[in-house]
């Protein structure tokens, strides 16, 4: 059973997570009521203590709700509480007399200095504390990366998995072909946040803004989103569009031939690997993104990777991909192949599928 108050249509991994195990055999049900409350929320309240209460009318409603659906649902023989389920562990395991698996994708802690809130500030502590006692509560951890799994509490750690991210199905597509007399067509895709450097691609789509071989596409808003667009704006071959639901995304992104991953400078943006360089790989695009140890442990020479907040060198890699077409063509083969060998669902969820049946589940 997934089980909790994720939101599939704006965070993918459950659906990787739920595609993979199905393809594996397992029987699925879903016990699910969105709580609507992203990341970023989660921490702006933890700023301001005033609105906990009516976040936590919110969190009982969606309980309340999740507990008379589980009462619907055959027993589980484990349950996997999806993304952003801190929370929703601690009932699952009031709920359910079976093994629980966290999918700990984000630690909130780790995520509020990422925003730049102190590490030692009193919301920092907060979440922290979240975050371990969530960790506390579950039989198996799910973590995205191997230097993730290092930063988990040593208790946590000899429970701890890592299940890459990976791609729904719905992003493994035909490519787009190459371009011929047009311009390469760049696609970025994100929630702007300091994470994902988007200053830094701002700045590299300045510097070709009288280069009409390069046309962009910028997909999304966030924290950082009026600065990159001021960053960016002497370039007028830019298209900004709001976020798109999932197959609408994974359409528009199958029409472009590279695909920008992350190029922040924080210590959290060195150890993950975002879900756009797995799904940009799906859908056929050559992927750019930062040369950090996980990008370079997951994706080697399958990617063009450039230094970290080097908006200099984002911009030559791209210019390098305009110019030279057989380049162009090689890396997104690269890609392709690497997503549909090591990306799809039934692929990453191979440790979990032997991390449930250690646990005694079916």
């Amino acid at each position: 059973m997934f089980f909790g108050t994720f939101d599939e249509s704006t965070h993918p991994r459950v659906q990787v997570l739920r595609e993979g195990l199905a393809a594996r055999g397992a029987t699925i049900d879903v016990c699910n009521v969105p709580l609507n409350v992203d990341t970023a929320l989660r921490v702006r309240i933890a700023q301001r203590p005033w609105e906990a209460p009516r976040m936590l009318l919110r969190i009982l409603r969606s309980w309340w709700a999740l507990w008379r659906m589980a009462r619907t649902l055959p027993a589980p023989d484990v349950v996997v509480v999806g993304y952003l389920g801190h929370f929703d562990v601690h009932l699952a395991r009031r709920l359910f007399d079976a093994p629980i698996v966290l999918d700990f994708l984000v630690a909130l802690g780790d995520t509020a200095r990422d925003r730049r809130i102190g590490p030692r500030s009193p919301v920092s502590w907060l979440l922290d504390t979240i975050d371990r006692a969530a960790l506390r509560t579950a039989d198996v951890i799910v973590v995205d990366t191997e230097a993730q799994r290092a930063r988990l509490p040593d208790e946590a750690r000899g429970r701890s998995i890592v299940v890459a991210v990976g791609a729904p199905e719905l992003w493994f597509r035909d490519p787009a072909p190459d371009p011929v007399d047009g311009p390469l067509r760049v696609v970025f895709f994100g929630l702007f946040t300091p994470l994902q450097g988007t200053p830094v691609i701002g700045r590299a789509i300045a510097r070709l803004a009288d280069d009409p071989r390069i046309a962009w596409t910028i997909i999304g808003t966030g924290q950082d989103y009026q600065r990159t667009r001021a960053l960016a704006s002497p370039n007028p071959h830019v298209t900004w569009l709001d976020w798109l639901p999932g197959p609408e995304l994974a359409r528009m992104v199958a029409e472009h031939h590279v695909c920008l991953g992350i190029f922040g400078t924080s210590d959290k943006a060195w150890r993950v690997v975002p879900n756009k360089l797995f799904q940009g790989a799906a859908a056929g695009c050559a992927v750019v993104s930062s040369d950090t140890p996980s990008h370079r442990e997951l994706l080697g020479d399958d990617a063009v990777l450039v230094a970290a907040g080097d908006d200099a060198a984002l911009a030559a890699a791209l210019l390098h991909l305009a110019e030279d077409r057989d380049v162009l063509t090689d890396m997104r083969r690269r890609a392709g192949a690497l997503a549909r060998r090591e990306f799809s669902p039934a692929a990453v969820v191979a440790p979990l599928e032997q991390a449930i049946e250690a646990a005694g589940g079916r």
